[in-house]
């Protein structure tokens, strides 16, 4: 037998399968009919399980074996047998009955979330959240680590533990937490409303795809649709992206947009050689954030980018931007102000909407909290963190859908995305002095290939902390993030 061709038929065979069940989900947010959750429950619940029992299949345990006895094995297969290795002993340790179970509760709990939030009604949805709360405990036991949230952690960002991450969050509001204070005294104010008159959805989404395209993304390879919840997924020649508009808020969609845009030029970006390889998909969850907030923030609300854009923004919306100047537009889609919504928070207050999060749900998981006390705790900390205090649930602990699809353990990695964007964007201009000329005269794809060769063909040949000390020589560091935050309220608030 060719234990490597057996392997890697294998392989991507799991692969393959979970791409269908990508695809049903996508599908279940943005084109299925509202009576066919449940029929769709269940044929995830299935999908799931035939893919746990390919991964945990013994003859697949046993190919595995064989190649880490094998002493000339290239680099590549190396990296493939390690991650392989690293998903099937997370899947053998966790019940297959478990993982039909929870995935059930999760594909039925997103349709009752997308019910309850427009409606406010954390009652309706708060059974299902407790269930999905007591089988992701039930999954971090069985997955046996010192920390039960480490375990939820580690399948979203390899190696990262929640008390790294407590250092790291921690050192973050201690540094934001003052910016905040001196920007919301500053004497400067830029004029946010601008951004609130009435912009037509048509012409919201004809001008955010063009910018997609502009950046590279293929669209003979994807799709560009509407969800409640902007999202990407899907692979290589079948990415697709989602955002959602608002016609008296520009940046939801525009930067939802670029967004996710970013995200879809990463899973067009990997090697096509290897993309159906252990080792051959995104790096992790972070890097694959880094992605996303390096477009949305770093270049699509730089001056540059906007000296190239705003034209055509105004010529898509005739009159609604009359008398108002470029500085003015590029100073309103900066300005800082403490926001209800994460997706569409600044730059400066993003992190603590995180921190929340990431507090709660890992109080969730340890049992410190129980999910009917989520409403009461999300607001306390709201009010502690930004301020301000939800008036209902819906814009409250309501609006996000990781909880309601079991993404325990996946908001850091927001923030984490900020910190190896800021860095990757510093070595970015060292390599590109002439960037800000590249970006005015809208030259988005030279950016793309700078992406493209440093970091999406890579994979996860590398773990995340490796892939970020080979790209800018330096390990990750808050220290980029806050240059770039200290500028920007320099430039837009007379700091």
């Amino acid at each position: 037998m060719d234990a490597r061709k057996a392997f890697y038929d294998r392989a991507r065979q799991i692969f393959d399968l979970a791409q269908a069940q990508q695809a049903l989900e996508w599908d279940q947010e943005v084109m299925m009919p509202p009576k066919g959750g449940t029929q769709r429950a269940h044929q995830l619940a299935t999908l799931a399980t035939v893919l746990h029992e390919k991964v945990t299949d013994p003859f697949y345990g046993e190919l595995l074996d064989t190649l880490e006895d094998t002493a000339d094995l290239d680099g590549r297969a190396c990296a493939d047998v390690r991650e392989a290795r690293r998903n099937r002993d997370r899947a053998v340790r966790i019940p297959p009955k478990l993982v039909a179970e929870r995935t059930e509760a999760c594909s039925l709990a997103q349709m009752v979330w997308m019910e309850a939030r427009p409606k406010s009604d954390f009652a309706a949805f708060r059974p299902h959240l407790e269930k999905i709360v007591a089988l992701t405990r039930d999954m971090a036991e069985a997955l046996d680590a010192p920390n039960r949230y480490d375990a939820l952690l580690d399948e979203y960002e390899p190696g990262m533990t929640e008390a790294r991450l407590r250092i790291v969050f921690n050192d973050l509001r201690g540094r934001l937490v003052p910016l905040l204070k001196d920007i919301r005294g500053a004497s400067r104010r830029p004029d946010p409303t601008l951004l609130t008159r009435r912009f037509p959805s048509e012409g919201q989404e004809a001008f955010c795809r063009r910018i997609v395209m502009d950046m590279g993304f293929d669209l003979e390879a994807g799709r560009f649709d509407v969800s409640a919840h902007p999202f990407t997924n899907g692979t290589l020649a079948d990415v697709r992206l989602t955002t959602r508009y608002q016609e008296n808020w520009l940046p939801c969609a525009l930067f939802g947009a670029i967004h996710e845009g970013g995200h879809g030029l990463y899973e067009q970006g990997l090697d096509p050689e290897r993309y159906r390889d252990p080792a051959g998909g995104a790096c992790s969850m972070g890097i694959h954030e880094s992605q996303s907030r390096l477009w949305e923030n770093l270049i699509g609300r730089s001056l540059a980018f906007w000296c190239r854009y705003y034209p055509m923004l105004r010529d898509a919306f005739p009159g609604v931007l009359e008398g108002v100047p470029l500085e003015a537009f590029h100073a309103a889609v900066n300005a800082v102000q403490p926001s209800l919504i994460r997706t569409e928070a600044d730059e400066v207050t993003y992190n603590l909407h995180i921190l929340l999060r990431f507090d709660l749900e890992s109080d969730l998981i340890a049992q410190r909290v129980e999910v009917k006390d989520l409403p009461e705790r999300w607001n306390h900390k709201m009010k502690d963190y930004l301020g301000i205090e939800p008036p209902n649930d819906g814009q409250g602990v309501l609006q996000d859908i990781h909880w309601a699809a079991g993404l325990f353990g996946y908001f850091p990695t927001y923030a984490l995305g900020n910190l190896y964007a800021a860095q990757f964007m510093e070595q970015m201009r060292t390599e590109l002095p002439d960037l800000d000329a590249i970006l005015s005269r809208g030259d988005l794809r030279t950016v793309k290939t700078w992406l493209n060769e440093r970091i999406h063909v890579h994979g996860r040949f590398w773990t995340a902390q490796e892939l970020c000390q080979r790209v800018t020589g330096q390990p990750l560091s808050a220290e980029p993030l806050m240059r770039h935050l200290d500028a920007k309220a320099s430039a837009t608030y007379g700091l």
